[in-house]
C-alpha cells in the first residue's frame, strides 16, 4: 500500500484518482504531479514500484498538503476573527462568510432550525 504525505492511498484506484485522497491535491494538481514525476496516470496504485512511490513523494513534498495546509487555513480564519473584520465576525457567529442570502437558506452554516 502506497503511503504518501501520511495518507494511505487506495489500492485499486488509478494513481491520479488516488492522489486526490490527499488533502490539498485536486484532479489537476494530481495530473501535474504524475507528469512531473514521470509516472503514468493509468497505472493502479497497487502496481506502483518503490521508485515510482519515491518520485511521487518527492513531487508531493513540493506542495503544501495535509496538516500544514489545514494549519494555515485555520490560522487565516483565526486572524480574521482576531482582527474583527466582517468576515471574521461571520465566522465567529457561524453565518455564511461570502455574502450568501440568509433569510431562507444557509441551513448548512446556521444549523438546524430552532423554534422560538
Amino acid at each position: 500500500m502506497a503511503r504518501i504525505a501520511g495518507v494511505d492511498l487506495p489500492r485499486d484506484k488509478r494513481v491520479v484518482v488516488a492522489l486526490t485522497y490527499i488533502y490539498g491535491i485536486g484532479e489537476s494538481t494530481a495530473k501535474k504531479i504524475c507528469k512531473d514525476a514521470g509516472v503514468s496516470e493509468d497505472i493502479r496504485s497497487k502496481d506502483l514500484t518503490p521508485e515510482d512511490q519515491e518520485k511521487l513523494r518527492s513531487e508531493v513534498d513540493k506542495y503544501r498538503v495535509e496538516g500544514d495546509l489545514r494549519r494555515e487555513i485555520s490560522m487565516n480564519i483565526k486572524r480574521l476573527v482576531d482582527i474583527g473584520s466582517y468576515r471574521g465576525i461571520r465566522h465567529r457567529r457561524g453565518l455564511p462568510v461570502r455574502g450568501q442570502n440568509t433569510k431562507n437558506n444557509a441551513r448548512t452554516r446556521k444549523g438546524t432550525k430552532r423554534n422560538r
